[in-house]
């Protein structure tokens, strides 16, 4: 009787045992996806401030036109949920919802629960991201002051997005194309020095910790303002600027200026920018946004640098 008990029992051990094999499948499976597909991502945006993320961020936007022209150029459209007043590009960037980035139109922006909102140093305050994190919207600040930043910034937003291997096409073809207008620039020997001014009353520049120096040195030039301001755009005299006496202006077509900047400020005639008439305007979309543009922006300056050559 007891070897029939026995055997029954070694029959059964298997059946006995297999909730708790299961048990411990399910948890080991368990443990397996939670590796693999972690809930959050931590992050450090350009201004050292850390960011917890979702892994995968499906409601996106930007809060500059820059970085809306990145985002339509790496990440997944559906995922981008509006844009400011000032984005105006891409065309397919006009079809989505406007929130105001100034004055910052925060209970609007919060309404639309964004996973992360991207902005550039700069365009938000920190005050205003602060209060944006507090109810839960993280806010990623970028930073760019040569165009190899750009490029970076690109492939940054690839790995938030999960979206590598789009970030690293886009930016394997710009260093194609600036390679192509570095090659074009490097036959000038001469480099003018260019003087580009943002606002007319008072008078403020590009400065030298600026994305411009950059990217008018690939474009053939250098910038006229070489010292360091504490404004990166910072407002300067015309006693100031007759000192630099700059080769080239950029702010407007000569005759544009010509009725306004210098018809204000005579005695800026005396530079020679003005008395060679070496007077331009630029496209403003370009020259202001670090986005995937900016190899066009660097052309575009050297376009004009090199029409400025005798």
């Amino acid at each position: 009787m007891l070897h029939l008990s026995v055997r029954h029992l070694l029959k059964l051990l298997p059946l006995l045992c297999l909730p708790l094999a299961c048990q411990q499948a399910d948890q080991s499976a368990t443990n397996s996806v939670t590796a693999v597909q972690p809930k959050t991502q931590r992050i450090r945006d350009d201004l050292g401030r850390e960011l917890t993320l979702v892994a995968q961020p499906l409601r996106i936007m930007a809060l500059a036109p820059s970085m809306t022209e990145m985002l339509y150029a790496i990440a997944d459209t559906a995922t981008i949920i509006a844009r400011t007043q000032n984005c105006d590009y891409p065309a397919a960037a006009l079809r989505k919802p406007i929130i105001s980035n100034y004055p910052l139109d925060m209970e609007r922006l919060i309404a639309l629960r964004p996973d992360v909102v991207f902005t550039v140093e700069g365009i938000t305050s920190l005050d205003d991201a602060a209060r944006l994190e507090k109810f839960g919207v993280p806010v990623y600040y970028q930073r760019s002051q040569t165009v190899a930043d750009v490029f970076r910034s690109m492939q940054v937003l690839g790995r938030i997005l999960h979206r590598q291997p789009q970030a690293r096409h886009l930016t394997d073809s710009l260093r194609q194309e600036l390679a192509a207008v570095a090659k074009n620039t490097s036959a000038s020997k001469a480099r003018p020095r260019v003087l580009a001014i943002t606002w007319q009353d008072p008078i403020y520049v590009y400065g030298q910790n600026t994305l411009f120096t950059d990217k008018v040195r690939l474009g053939g030039g250098q910038n006229a303002v070489t010292e360091k301001f504490a404004q990166p755009y910072p407002a300067l005299t015309r006693e100031y600027i007759l000192k630099l006496n700059p080769d080239v202006l950029i702010g407007g077509s000569f005759g544009k200026l010509d009725s306004t900047f210098f018809k204000n400020y005579p005695e800026l005639k005396r530079i020679r920018a003005y008395q060679a008439r070496q007077v331009y305007g630029i496209t403003g979309n370009l020259m202001e946004r670090p986005g995937p543009r900016v190899v066009e922006s660097v052309r575009e300056l050297q376009k004009i640098l090199a029409s400025s050559q005798p």
